[in-house]
């Protein structure tokens, strides 16, 4: 059993970010800048945004937080985005979710400039990544195919199964190792006896938020598991994978924390310079 240590491999992303963003400052008088819309009183949300600035800061892009009361209407922060879309410094644009009742985030997500949704969310960015074009694909996902990347795991001709259908995580983690050339096969939680599912698998991605939802019997020996899931049990981080069970079994495995998390936030930061980078002369 060997790790997909995702700290370590974002903190050698994040130095080879702040290159670019250099060289971006020096070459073009560039700093790429990201804003991002926090609604309500989210610890969760708030702690993750403050992450989110942190690295930011750290590789020389520029962020801004727009925080809005619980209470907020949806035409305010409609307003908000269109200001933001409107703004040249400014080249990527992200809504913290989740958000509160009263608003709907798939119209607020709908209304970001497409080459400012760093995030992937917009339905333009997703068409494109199941076309297999250049898009931006969300930070997750992305972050996951460049953690096998980077450990020389080759997904083609594989059996991959991803427990979890969210257009946030699941969906797109499919398409992304569709386009790869592994075979991928999608559970949820209509899905009939989800352990055929996954002990047919050479890949497991599970991204549920259930923590230790997958079992030691699940899983094939040799199998990689990749745990994307996070939950919070008694004051801890906990994953979809019972890890000391299942990690004997695997090839590689990704822990929580330190695993997939910071391969999200390095990502973000990868998007934000990509969209800098076209960003009009």
């Amino acid at each position: 059993m060997q790790l997909l240590d995702g700290a370590k491999l974002s903190a050698k992303i994040k130095e080879e970010l702040k290159k670019e963003t250099a060289n971006l400052k020096e070459s073009r008088g560039i700093v790429p800048g990201l804003a991002v819309i926090l609604v309500g009183n989210d610890a969760a949300s708030e702690l993750y945004v403050q992450m989110k600035a942190k690295a930011c800061e750290a590789v020389g892009v520029y962020s801004v937080v727009h925080k809005m009361p619980e209470n907020i209407k949806q035409q305010a922060i409609l307003d908000t985005i269109a200001m933001m879309n409107n703004n040249p410094f400014l080249d990527g644009i992200l809504i913290q979710l989740p958000l509160p009742k009263q608003i709907d985030p798939s119209d607020l997500l709908e209304r970001i400039a497409v080459d400012k949704d760093v995030d992937g969310f917009h339905p333009y960015n997703a068409g494109r990544l199941i076309a297999g074009l250049d898009t931006f694909a969300p930070c997750t996902p992305l972050g996951v195919m460049k953690l096998l990347e980077a450990n020389a795991i080759d997904v083609k001709g594989k059996n991959a199964v991803v427990v979890g259908a969210s257009a946030i995580v699941g969906k797109p983690m499919a398409a992304l190792l569709l386009n790869a050339g592994a075979t991928v096969d999608i559970c949820h939680i209509l899905t009939n006896d989800l352990a055929d599912h996954t002990r047919r698998a050479d890949l497991l991605f599970a991204g549920v938020g259930k923590a230790g939802l997958i079992k030691a019997d699940m899983i094939k020996e040799g199998a990689i598991v990749v745990d994307i899931g996070v939950s919070k049990v008694d004051g801890k981080l906990k994953g979809d994978v019972d890890f000391e069970a299942v990690a004997p079994k695997t090839s590689w495995i990704t822990p929580v924390p330190g695993g997939v998390g910071p391969m999200t936030i390095a990502m973000l930061l990868a998007n934000t310079i990509k969209a800098a980078k076209k960003r009009p002369i």
